[in-house]
């Protein structure tokens, strides 16, 4: 495992200029690489789909990376940053939806102190034995095994020390970053950057409350308190804050040691689909869900029973409604888009946030050629890339609840295919939805529901019969309007304009880069002679005449727009 001292960020004493200079370093670097892929002349042979693809790629693996080196801050908000197809590419939010805790652990010394000023007892009087090496270390914390001196066994999670200076720290210079690409001409259009910053701001200080994780477990506990094969580790909130979680000690076997789980002559086939049993039940029943199943956060027990750890990062959507899915329905079975759209938008699986018409169009293409049709054996992480794909640069996007609901799903899938080749977590999930149509299901619900059904047709027919009444008055409207004169279509033939204007911006742009190479050049002389101080003029003058051109490229890149 990796030492404190190897990370700045982990030290106690924070140096917020370090860490400007660490975060900007890697915001502009990251930047300059976008930059280079768009420009044709960056790619050895020609720009070829395939090296885009391999490029960006590249590119989403270094961004992984510098966020997991920038530290705890950095590593939450990637792992947010994923679930925002709208923004990134799909390639970036597959390497940031991997990106794992990979942190040091603090010291026993450390966390002896925050135990003791949090609890305000010597930890011999509030233990019977705490063990000094951690089970496990993570952004936001690390985990020792203890006992108490009833004899219980438990495990304490304590909060990294100055995790909270750290995070007032960064989310000031987010904000800062935010802020620039919110006005940035390219980068900024459409897009909700403070927005983004304040919704990870309250996930991260959330999850910083260990409080609130507390609650979360209990509730999740309760959620199954009537399913002996789901276990929840209980809360001891004597020994509780928000920088300290005492939870109930429950050993199992990992869900991905499948060599284990052999030995232990374990039912790999039950296991498999009691995982997906119980994430069917969270979202259709319960509508409090496990944000984060990963491996590491599911252990079996040699009994064949699941445990759930880690509680942290939880999501909450509302029950769904026989009402809701009837729209839905509706809206499909009519080839719909706009219907969809609505029914999308209420059952909270979209959120518009410009223009509908890109997103109507959308889903009117795949109404009008994949419905009716067979479903091929997709996978979920499949149809999760096509919906990425599908919102990068639109105007709308998926909730963060709802792309985590894809990427628990889509992990499931990947651990269910794991344990039991054979696993097919639709064919699981058939009789759980069919459940929900038939829920409650009596005289008085199903009258309700033929009765709701009845009057969505007649709705329907009487919008269509007032359309089509009013369509030929409309048509006559508009041939009128275009005898007269009042609807012209006007043309605007500017493309030789635009291109003497781009040259000259070029041969600008080609001027200033020559004569800060120049100087930089000069600088760099002076710096191999011995001249450090005199050094600084010539970077100084090539460092602005850079910044010139990178201001005249970016003007020419807005009159480009504007045409």
């Amino acid at each position: 495992m990796a030492t404190e001292s190897q990370y700045r960020w982990s030290r106690d004493n924070y140096s917020e200029l370090a860490r400007t200079i660490d975060i900007w370093r890697m915001v502009l670097t990251f930047l300059v690489m976008i930059w280079l892929d768009s420009k044709d002349w960056s790619y050895i042979g020609g720009k070829t789909p395939q090296k885009v693809k391999i490029r960006t790629r590249e590119r989403a693996r270094w961004l992984r990376e510098a966020l997991l080196e920038l530290g705890p801050t950095f590593i939450k908000v990637g792992q947010l940053l994923s679930t925002r197809a709208d923004v990134l590419p799909t390639e970036s939010v597959e390497e940031l939806s991997k990106l794992q805790d990979r942190v040091p652990a603090f010291s026993y010394e450390k966390a002896k102190h925050i135990l003791e000023t949090e609890l305000g007892k010597p930890i011999e009087e509030i233990f019977a034995h705490f063990d000094p090496q951690p089970l496990a270390a993570a952004s936001l914390g690390q985990v020792h095994r203890a006992r108490l001196h009833t004899g219980e066994e438990v495990v304490v999670k304590i909060q990294r020390p100055g995790l909270l200076k750290l995070f007032a720290i960064d989310l000031g210079i987010l904000r800062k970053i935010a802020q620039y690409f919110t006005n940035h001409p390219r980068y900024g259009r459409g897009r909700d950057w403070l927005g983004i910053y304040e919704e990870c701001r309250r996930i991260l200080y959330q999850e910083a409350d260990y409080l609130n994780e507390g609650r979360n477990a209990d509730t999740f506990r309760r959620n199954f308190r009537h399913d002996d094969r789901i276990l929840i580790p209980r809360v001891y909130w004597r020994y509780s804050t928000k920088r300290i979680l005492t939870l109930e000690y429950l050993p199992g076997i990992k869900i991905s040691d499948y060599d284990q789980l052999e030995a232990h002559q374990i039912d790999r086939k039950s296991i498999a689909r009691l995982s997906a049993e119980s994430y069917l039940q969270q979202l259709l029943y319960h509508g409090f869900f496990h944000a984060d199943p990963h491996p590491g956060n599911l252990a079996v027990t040699p009994a064949g029973q699941l445990i759930f750890y880690d509680f942290g990062m939880m999501g909450q959507i509302p029950i769904l409604t026989k009402e809701k899915l009837l729209h839905t329905f509706w809206g499909i079975a009519r080839k719909d888009a706009d219907a969809v759209v609505a029914a999308l938008v209420d059952l909270g699986v979209l959120e518009l946030n410009g223009d509908p018409g890109p997103v109507r169009r959308s889903i009117q293409y795949m109404l009008d050629n994949f419905v009716g049709k067979p479903l091929g054996p997709q996978s979920l992480g499949a149809i999760s890339d096509d919906l990425y794909e599908i919102a990068y640069e639109q105007p709308f996007r998926f909730p963060a609840t709802f792309t985590f609901v894809l990427r628990a799903l889509s992990t499931l899938e990947g651990l269910g295919k794991g344990l039991d080749p054979d696993f097919n977590f639709m064919e699981i999930a058939k009789p759980y939805a069919l459940n929900l149509m038939e829920n409650g299901n009596n005289r008085q619900d199903l009258t309700n529901f033929s009765s709701g059904f009845l009057g969505e047709i007649g709705r329907q027919a009487a919008q269509v019969s007032t359309s089509a009444l009013t369509l030929p008055r409309k048509l006559e409207d508009t041939i009128l309007k275009l005898e007269r004169g009042d609807i012209r279509l006007r043309v605007k033939a500017q493309e030789t304009d635009r291109i003497l204007r781009r040259i000259s911006s070029i041969a600008n742009a080609i001027v200033l880069a020559i004569m800060g190479t120049a100087f930089l050049l000069s600088a760099t002389a002076l710096f191999i002679a011995g001249w450090r101080w005199l050094a600084v003029v010539p970077l100084t003058i090539s460092l602005a005449l850079m910044g010139g051109t990178l201001r005249v490229l970016g003007r020419q890149e807005k009159i480009d727009r504007s045409f």
